[in-house]
């Protein structure tokens, strides 16, 4: 391969290798469908990587000449090893899809419908998109709003081989990676789509209820702060549900990283401390040792505690003051940061004589103390130092801080 001078013209500008579906975007540069699509799409980027020029049109038009003399260049050169390069499959068109949708109209033709989509969605990302624009995502968000009662599924689980509707659905419109503008579209209607996913979160399959938060990341980290404000109770209460049943840790994570960004929004830390988060999040912490997970847990925790009920529930957490003092440099210095955040609210705020007790008999006041000794971030220390400072007459003075971390304590 390396003794044979490939034609320039023959070479993608993003892989660096010979092309195998050559395809021109609207500046007029050609490059191989697979390495444009995933700038395109995966990366979102909008601008032509040769050029630099915005690609206003994301329409990719194949450049079937082009290919013709590759594969005719590959079979002249198969003695050298060069495999010849099949003729690419073609997208789908916008009339194939429009067609598709058109024809569901019984339910048995709808199930028939969205295993086709399925399959059509896994080929590539010039589907994915041509679904996008030709109402594949209202369609399958319908879906979802009709079936997220547990009676309409349970009539479809006898008849068609216990095939759940909503469960395809989720999973193609979660699988499409939908750009910013249909999880707009997803996230505006008064928030009846977020419902009607809060609706499947209750009652669905596991699977469904996975596929539901992992679409609601997606569509919250696009919302505008009026639609997070806005966020229901219900929903925070079905969130806490996923952590607590643990269906898969990829849920779990997605919950979490949700949890972190609509926390800070209005009423949200107080909606999640009374759907029971603070409970759970603390077992969860008791259970995890791997550092990423520790970090989110504790960053919702932080988040909760900013709020009344969040710390008092903490509170009367048998475990609650202990896990999260154990945590400060066993895990990570963000773990350290957010413990510490946690434990700053709670001297601040909480410190009636019972729980500064029970902090100095947990050996909160110790780690704290041991914090100033070692090496670790400057934020870390400075928020150590304020807790002891808090609560120095309490403290100070007790047997139960070790005679040689006396000298740490902040004067």
């Amino acid at each position: 391969m390396e003794e044979i001078d490939v034609p320039p013209f023959f070479i993608c500008p993003i892989s660096l290798e010979i092309m195998k579906d050559p395809v021109t975007v609207s500046t007029g540069i050609t490059y191989d469908r697979e390495s444009i699509e995933k700038w395109l799409y995966s990366g979102k980027s909008t601008t032509c990587p040769v050029t630099k020029q915005v690609i206003a049109d994301c329409e990719l038009t194949p450049n079937h000449t082009l290919r013709r003399l590759i594969q005719s260049w590959c079979m002249l050169n198969a003695s050298h090893g060069i495999e010849r390069i099949p003729t690419p499959k073609p997208p789908i068109s916008k009339a194939q899809i429009t067609k598709l949708l058109n024809d569901a109209k019984s339910p048995q033709q709808q199930i028939k419908c969205l295993r086709r989509l399925q399959t059509i969605a896994s080929e590539n990302s010039t589907n994915k998109r041509c679904m996008e624009s030709s109402g594949t995502v209202e369609f399958l968000a319908s879906i979802v709003s009709y079936y997220d009662s547990t009676e309409a599924e349970e009539s479809l689980d006898n008849e068609f081989e216990s095939v759940r509707p909503t469960d395809e659905a989720l999973s193609i419109l979660y699988n499409l990676q939908l750009s910013d503008a249909a999880l707009k579209n997803l996230m505006g209607n008064n928030g009846d789509f977020v419902v009607s996913l809060t609706r499947v979160m209750q009652r669905g399959s596991f699977e469904s209820r996975a596929y539901a938060v992992l679409l609601l990341k997606s569509m919250l980290e696009i919302a505008d702060p009026m639609q997070l404000i806005s966020l229901r109770p219900e929903l925070f209460v079905e969130l806490v549900q996923v952590l607590h049943d643990q269906i898969s840790q990829q849920a779990s994570k997605a919950t979490l990283r949700l949890l972190v960004s609509i926390c800070p929004w209005g009423r949200n830390k107080i909606k999640a401390a009374e759907a029971g988060a603070v409970p759970v999040l603390i077992d969860l912490l008791l259970d995890s040792s791997e550092r990423r997970a520790c970090e989110m847990i504790l960053t919702v925790l932080d988040a909760v505690c900013g709020c009344a009920e969040g710390r008092s529930e903490l509170l009367r957490h048998g475990a609650g003051l202990a896990i999260v003092s154990k945590k400060i440099l066993r895990v990570s210095q963000v773990a350290s940061e957010r413990a510490l955040r946690i434990l700053l609210s709670i001297s601040k705020f909480c410190a009636t004589n019972n729980v500064l007790q029970e902090m100095l008999q947990l050996g909160v006041v110790t780690k704290l103390c041991l914090v100033l000794q070692v090496d670790c971030g400057f934020k870390t220390k400075e928020r150590a130092r304020e807790v002891l400072k808090l609560h120095a007459r309490v403290w100070k003075s007790s047997p139960c801080i070790p005679s040689n971390l006396l000298p740490s304590y902040p004067a």
